[in-house]
Protein backbone atom coordinates (compact mmCIF):
# COMPACT_ATOMS: atom_id res chain seq x y z
CA UNK A 1 0.00 0.00 0.00
CA UNK A 2 1.19 3.11 -0.54
CA UNK A 3 -0.25 7.14 0.31
CA UNK A 4 -2.09 8.41 -2.64
CA UNK A 5 -4.29 11.35 -1.12
CA UNK A 6 -5.07 12.75 2.17
CA UNK A 7 -8.21 12.75 3.51
CA UNK A 8 -8.45 15.55 5.87
CA UNK A 9 -12.37 15.80 6.18
CA UNK A 10 -12.62 12.18 7.04
CA UNK A 11 -10.22 12.00 9.47
CA UNK A 12 -11.65 15.17 11.23
CA UNK A 13 -15.17 13.36 10.99
CA UNK A 14 -13.71 10.41 12.92
CA UNK A 15 -15.49 8.99 15.55
CA UNK A 16 -18.89 10.25 14.52
CA UNK A 17 -21.73 9.17 13.05
CA UNK A 18 -20.98 11.59 9.63
CA UNK A 19 -17.65 9.51 8.98
CA UNK A 20 -19.20 7.50 6.45
CA UNK A 21 -20.52 10.08 4.88
CA UNK A 22 -17.60 12.48 4.79
CA UNK A 23 -15.30 9.55 3.64
CA UNK A 24 -17.31 8.62 0.98
CA UNK A 25 -18.35 12.74 -0.12
CA UNK A 26 -14.53 12.99 -0.11
CA UNK A 27 -13.69 9.84 -2.42
CA UNK A 28 -16.72 10.79 -5.24
CA UNK A 29 -14.96 13.88 -4.97
CA UNK A 30 -11.25 13.00 -5.98
CA UNK A 31 -9.68 14.54 -9.04
CA UNK A 32 -9.55 11.21 -12.15
CA UNK A 33 -7.00 8.94 -11.58
CA UNK A 34 -6.61 9.42 -7.94
CA UNK A 35 -7.49 5.92 -6.84
CA UNK A 36 -6.07 2.74 -7.99
CA UNK A 37 -8.77 1.35 -10.02
CA UNK A 38 -7.02 0.14 -13.60
CA UNK A 39 -6.21 -3.20 -11.90
CA UNK A 40 -9.92 -3.58 -11.86
CA UNK A 41 -11.13 -3.60 -15.51
CA UNK A 42 -12.02 -6.97 -16.85
CA UNK A 43 -12.06 -6.31 -19.90
CA UNK A 44 -9.03 -4.77 -20.90
CA UNK A 45 -10.49 -1.51 -21.24
CA UNK A 46 -9.68 1.60 -19.57
CA UNK A 47 -10.87 3.41 -16.09
CA UNK A 48 -13.39 6.39 -16.67
CA UNK A 49 -13.77 7.42 -13.25
CA UNK A 50 -15.45 10.76 -13.27
CA UNK A 51 -17.80 9.75 -11.63
CA UNK A 52 -17.57 7.44 -9.11
CA UNK A 53 -20.20 5.82 -6.36
CA UNK A 54 -18.25 4.55 -3.05
CA UNK A 55 -19.86 2.46 -0.21
CA UNK A 56 -18.32 2.00 3.21
CA UNK A 57 -18.82 -1.82 3.67
CA UNK A 58 -16.89 -1.69 6.80
CA UNK A 59 -14.98 0.00 9.39
CA UNK A 60 -11.91 -1.31 11.90
CA UNK A 61 -10.11 1.09 14.50
CA UNK A 62 -6.76 -0.37 14.28
CA UNK A 63 -5.15 2.32 17.32
CA UNK A 64 -2.63 4.53 14.66
CA UNK A 65 -5.39 4.10 11.91
CA UNK A 66 -8.71 3.52 10.66
CA UNK A 67 -8.68 0.03 8.34
CA UNK A 68 -11.91 0.83 6.07
CA UNK A 69 -13.43 -1.85 3.58
CA UNK A 70 -14.70 0.09 0.11
CA UNK A 71 -17.22 -0.87 -2.78
CA UNK A 72 -16.19 1.41 -5.73
CA UNK A 73 -18.20 1.62 -8.70
CA UNK A 74 -17.01 2.90 -11.70
CA UNK A 75 -16.97 2.86 -15.70
CA UNK A 76 -14.76 0.95 -17.81
CA UNK A 77 -14.52 2.16 -21.73
CA UNK A 78 -13.69 -0.80 -23.93
CA UNK A 79 -12.80 0.15 -27.27
CA UNK A 80 -11.70 -1.63 -30.56
CA UNK A 81 -14.56 -3.55 -31.14
CA UNK A 82 -15.39 -1.60 -34.46
CA UNK A 83 -18.87 -1.32 -32.86
CA UNK A 84 -21.13 1.94 -33.51
CA UNK A 85 -21.07 3.02 -30.22
CA UNK A 86 -16.79 2.26 -29.95
CA UNK A 87 -15.83 2.82 -26.86
CA UNK A 88 -18.49 0.68 -25.28
CA UNK A 89 -19.11 1.62 -21.78
CA UNK A 90 -19.22 -0.98 -18.98
CA UNK A 91 -20.05 -0.87 -15.17
CA UNK A 92 -17.30 -2.11 -13.12
CA UNK A 93 -16.84 -2.39 -9.30
CA UNK A 94 -14.32 -3.23 -7.38
CA UNK A 95 -13.76 -3.86 -3.53
CA UNK A 96 -10.68 -1.61 -1.91
CA UNK A 97 -8.94 -1.69 1.96
CA UNK A 98 -8.17 1.99 2.63
CA UNK A 99 -5.67 2.54 5.74
CA UNK A 100 -6.38 6.35 7.19
CA UNK A 101 -3.53 7.36 8.93
CA UNK A 102 -4.34 8.87 12.06
CA UNK A 103 -1.25 11.15 12.35
CA UNK A 104 -1.49 12.75 8.93
CA UNK A 105 -4.75 11.82 6.74
CA UNK A 106 -2.75 10.10 5.16
CA UNK A 107 -4.55 7.30 3.25
CA UNK A 108 -3.31 3.90 1.37
CA UNK A 109 -5.59 1.76 -0.96
CA UNK A 110 -5.09 -2.06 -1.55
CA UNK A 111 -7.16 -4.08 -4.19
CA UNK A 112 -9.09 -6.72 -2.75
CA UNK A 113 -10.78 -8.16 -5.53
CA UNK A 114 -11.19 -7.91 -9.47
CA UNK A 115 -14.59 -6.87 -10.75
Amino acid sequence: MRPLVRLRGALQAWGSDRFARRLKRELEGLPPGSLPLSQATTQGGYVDDRQISVSVLGVRDTGSSIDVRLALFFTERVGGCSCGDDPMALNAHCELRLRLDKATADAAFELLNES
